[in-house]
Parts: structure tokens; sequence; C-alpha cells
């Protein structure tokens, strides 16, 4: 892959990255610098990509590796109770749903932002973040039981 390709399949998916950095981070600006670096790393390591088929899924988990860095970058800083309150002024981050999911533990959290949030397919969140479909699956199920508890819905056979 040239680099004119590599411009181009990236552009075609910045959006995607975008919003998936957001979910994870909450802050625009973070999500951007996120985004940005992610990119950047995926450049530098272009050679390592083995099959170009396989170029979104690769992008996506350099993303999802920045936005852990970023994450326990934030730990580090500000201990974990700040970080649920610097996520902005956002009209969206006080909706239910929003603060339920935050509120799921970070492997659940992980499938409910690729595969609702992002569009991913199964296989896709498998591939991104390094499990298998069937856990995918599993993780999936158990973070809309957690969900629906949450915010108060019955749960339907």
């Amino acid at each position: 892959m040239d680099h004119e390709e590599f411009a181009a399949r990236t552009q075609a998916i910045r959006a995607r990255l975008y919003r998936t950095a957001y979910l994870y981070l909450g802050c625009e600006a973070d999500a951007l610098e996120a985004v940005d670096e992610a990119v950047y790393q995926a450049l530098r390591g272009l050679k390592k990509l083995r099959q170009p088929a396989f170029f979104e899924t690769w992008l996506m988990r350099i993303l999802l590796n920045q936005c852990h860095r970023e994450l326990r970058r934030r730990r580090r800083l500000a201990g974990e109770e700040s970080l649920l309150e610097s996520a902005g002024p956002d009209a969206y981050d006080g909706l239910p749903l929003r603060e339920a999911i935050r509120r799921l533990p970070e492997e659940l959290r992980q499938v409910v932002i690729l595969r609702f949030f992002t569009g991913c397919t199964q296989a896709e969140t498998a591939d991104a973040l390094g499990i298998p479909q069937g856990t995918v699956a599993t993780r999936q199920r158990r973070a809309l039981a957690l969900l629906r508890l949450e915010l108060g819905e019955e749960e339907t056979p």
C-alpha cells in the first residue's frame, strides 16, 4: 500500500475513527488528538501491515490502543473520580444511556462502543479487540443485560 492509498482509505473512515475515540474519551479535543496520533502511528508502521484487506481493523486497533494510553494517563494525573467529571459540558454526556455505558466494566464497554456506536460487525469487533467472536457475543449479551438493569427496563425473553 502506498501513501496515496493510505490517505484515501484513512480519509474514508476518519469519521468512524473520531466517533470511536470520542465515545472512549468523552472529550472532543482528546478524541481529535487520539485520531491524529493513531493515523500518524499507522503511517509510520505501514510496512507492518501484512494484509491490506484488514486495514480498517488494523487502524481501529491502533486507535483503541491510543485511547487506552490516554485513559491511563488521565488516571495517573487526576485519579479515577475526576475522569468522569472531566468529560466536558456536552449535552449528550448527561443522557442516562451515556452514563450507564460509562459505568460498564471496560471489556463490556469496548464491545458496546464498537458494535453499536461505530457500526462494527462482530467479526470486526473481535479483530479490533483481539478476542474470539464468541467472546464478543457473550460480552455483548452481558453488557445489554447490565444496561437493561441500569436503565430499569424489563428483560424480555
